[in-house]
């Protein structure tokens, strides 16, 4: 008997460790009897199927999910192809939902599901005026007196919005609920935050959350977003420059942090080299090529902007040092996700450019006999 009770303390000690590394949920869906509901998980930018529940007769379930510690995540419930609830659970959370067919949904025990409950339903709301403005605006003909009046009232709707979710991301920094604020789109043709200076909001925001959710891979994708949006806007800045010097400006900082731009550099000719570090055949091509043609040609009037495409800028420096590189290296440590790799459409490692004169030539070059063959040319 004593190992019985035993062997039942161990049971149910073992199960209390289990539900505490899930979230639990308890369902009732209005007018559903012995059904198949689909419990997915996101995944950043898909949806996982992580159980497939039946509900009793009365339309009710019971389902836990494995969860990580300290990063809550996105759960849905699905009927068929209908979503008709959306969690955000985080380990230990016990939810109760009261939900029917139609994606009409409420949340008990979990504060922060709740808040994501509210964000659909905003934008659910607005989602329907905007469907609702576009039919009106369809029947009424584009070009019909009614148009203007409709246009208007769309484009107020849409600003309205916009404010309402600059001020809930602003209110809520350090929600995960920010998140699918960020993504949502105006009638699946762009998105709500879609204004150039929106990258500063997306930055905010993620640093915060960061601080809260170190390892979210939410957190890590928004800051993917974050820094491919403030790329796309220095991008759009400096191509309003390419045209007064005929080819994209570059201002990139060197091994003292100094920045160093390209228009500025004082030479008739100069190539503009894209390279990585990190490849050994890239180093050899320094040393084999580029150093011979930098000694005998850079009097004459020959400068190397080298641009290293590194998100290791430690180890770029020591690869520059050891090599002695005596001409302008440059690195912004963002890889590929530097904004310079689109205005020059580069798209594979290396490649070079030539700059003669002031203008971007159409010489491209991939040896040492084909270099100094353009380069005697110019250089005369």
């Amino acid at each position: 008997m004593r190992n019985f009770r035993i062997a039942i303390a161990g049971a149910a000690l073992l199960a209390a460790v289990s539900c505490a590394k899930t979230a639990g949920i308890k369902a009732e869906i209005e007018g559903l009897s012995s059904a198949d509901i689909v419990v997915r998980q996101q995944n950043v930018n898909r949806y996982d199927v992580v159980d497939t529940v039946k509900t009793d007769e009365a339309g009710r379930l019971s389902v836990r999910i494995p969860m990580e510690k300290g990063n809550p995540d996105f759960v849905y419930l699905y009927y068929g192809d209908r979503k008709i609830a959306s969690l955000l659970l985080e380990r230990g959370d016990k939810v109760k939902v009261t939900a029917d067919t139609l994606g009409n949904y409420t949340v008990y025990g979990s504060p922060e599901s709740e808040r994501l409950g509210d964000v659909e339903r905003r934008y659910s709301e607005f989602s329907a005026s905007v469907d609702s403005l576009s039919a009106a605006l369809v029947e009424a003909g584009l070009s019909s007196p009614e148009a203007k009046d409709i246009n208007k009232e769309m484009t107020s709707l849409y600003l309205d919005y916009y404010r309402d979710c600059i001020r809930y991301v602003q209110a809520n920094p350090f929600s995960l609920t920010v998140i699918p604020v960020f993504y949502q789109t105006v009638a699946n043709s762009f998105y709500v935050f879609s204004q150039d200076t929106d990258a500063f909001i997306f930055e905010g925001i993620c640093d915060s959350l960061s601080k809260v959710y170190p390892d979210s891979k939410y957190v890590r994708s928004l800051r993917n977003e974050t820094d491919r949006r403030k790329s796309a806007m220095e991008l759009n800045r400096r191509l309003e420059t390419a045209e007064s010097i005929g080819f994209p400006d570059i201002s990139l900082p060197d091994m003292t942090g100094k920045k160093v731009k390209l228009s500025e550099v004082d030479a008739k000719v100069i190539l503009v080299h894209f390279w990585t570090a990190t490849s050994a055949e890239q180093k050899m091509f320094n040393l084999d090529v580029l150093k011979g043609i930098y000694a005998d040609y850079h009097r004459k009037g020959l400068e190397i902007y080298q641009v290293a495409v590194d998100v290791d800028k430690p180890s770029w420096e020591r690869t520059v040092t050891a090599q002695g590189l005596e001409w302008i290296n440059v690195c912004d440590g963002l890889g590929a996700a530097s904004p310079v790799l689109t205005m020059y459409n580069v798209s594979s490692l290396p490649v070079t450019y030539i700059i003669a004169d002031g203008e971007m030539t159409g010489e491209r070059v991939s040896d040492a006999a084909s270099l100094r063959r353009v380069l005697n040319r110019l250089l005369k």
